[in-house]
């Protein structure tokens, strides 16, 4: 069975829309399944849930549901133990989670719950993105457009197979649309990127005050945010339209530790490496995905170059199979084997 994955450095699905967003399972035992959204600018989108057929060394897919609008980003829960059900969330309008789950022999996808915090009107506030703490997956933080950041507090019981949200707190975190946030591997602390070309830090037992880790001294908006699990010190933050990432020390804030400078265009997406503190990986514009070592503090290089057909949307790197990382581009899904 694993013969295939020592055979093969590339596993390609195609889908029958443009890609944007995707994430790998955490699940030990399906590494290779992933979630992959839809991007068309209207209404009505999907998401495919897709496993690797280890013996047709090919993508199948598992079970398509229907999203309202594109999702801005997918996230399996990091449960690698298998304590609870096996769920992902996406965001968009709404924070939804969907359980996966075989039933009478079928594949099934379906929202488990739906999260809104705005009780009081039928219109949202779009979410961009969110992420789920890997230390404790009871928590999710969302952004969104409206200048907040909301933390769920989440109960999944593997044994009762459901799930269910509440709202910890929200709190107005920027003075502009929050784009990206990023927990670091404390329970308690994460970080924000804005338009208003700022990067925040917050800790939940004190959401009345942040600090200021970096602005951007020509006020570009920051778009994306990637916290270095093993090494929470550093965090690696994208502006919008550039071709830079700015590597940050928030023991040194305000000053960046390192600017990475290899994409030709605009870099759409940033992650560090789950198991390394010295590698990251991007994508961009350019139709590039590079995997970069950090060697001290100043200095950050690629490694590894993968050249795609088109602009590369998202980059992802496997959490249960550190070996692999993910991209979308086209209406592409592709798994790369470093």
């Amino acid at each position: 069975m694993t013969d295939i994955l020592e055979e093969k450095s590339l596993f390609e699905h195609q889908c029958p829309w443009p890609t944007y967003s995707f994430g790998f399972s955490c699940n030990k035992e399906t590494p290779f399944r992933v979630a992959v959204g839809s991007f068309v600018e209207e209404y009505s989108n999907k998401i495919q849930v897709l496993d690797l057929n280890q013996e047709k060394g090919e993508y199948e897919v598992h079970s398509v549901i229907d999203h309202p609008y594109p999702t801005t980003k997918i996230m399996w829960i990091p449960d690698s133990d298998d304590d609870r059900p096996e769920l992902f969330a996406t965001t968009g309008d709404y924070l939804r989670l969907w359980k996966v789950e075989e039933v009478d022999g079928k594949n099934r996808t379906s929202v488990e719950v739906l999260l809104n915090n705005n009780k009081h009107s039928e219109f949202c506030a779009p979410l961009t993105s969110f992420d789920w703490n890997t230390v404790d997956p009871s928590q999710i933080v969302t952004t969104s457009i409206d200048t907040t950041c909301t933390v769920w507090d989440l109960v999944a019981q593997k044994s009762k197979g459901r799930a269910a949200g509440s709202v910890k707190a929200q709190i107005i975190a920027h003075d502009q649309e929050v784009y990206d946030v990023a927990f670091s591997n404390n329970t308690n602390i994460f970080t924000s990127v804005s338009a208003d070309a700022s990067v925040r830090m917050f800790d939940l037992r004190d959401l009345e005050h942040s600090a200021i880790v970096y602005e951007e001294e020509k006020s570009m908006p920051l778009l994306r945010i990637a916290c270095n699990k093993q090494d929470p010190n550093y965090l690696a933050v994208t502006k919008i339209d550039s071709n830079e990432i700015v590597l940050l020390d928030v023991r040194m804030p305000c000053v960046p530790a390192a600017t990475m400078r290899a994409h030709m265009g605009p870099v759409n997406s940033v992650q560090w490496a789950p198991h390394s503190s010295a590698h990251l990986t991007s994508a961009g514009d350019d139709k590039k995905a590079y995997i970069w070592e950090v060697k001290g503090k100043n200095n950050a290089e690629p490694i590894l170059a993968y050249d795609a057909s088109s602009p590369v949307n998202q980059v992802h790197w496997s959490s249960a199979e550190t070996n692999w990382v993910g991209i979308t581009f086209e209406d592409k899904f592709q798994v790369l084997r470093l």
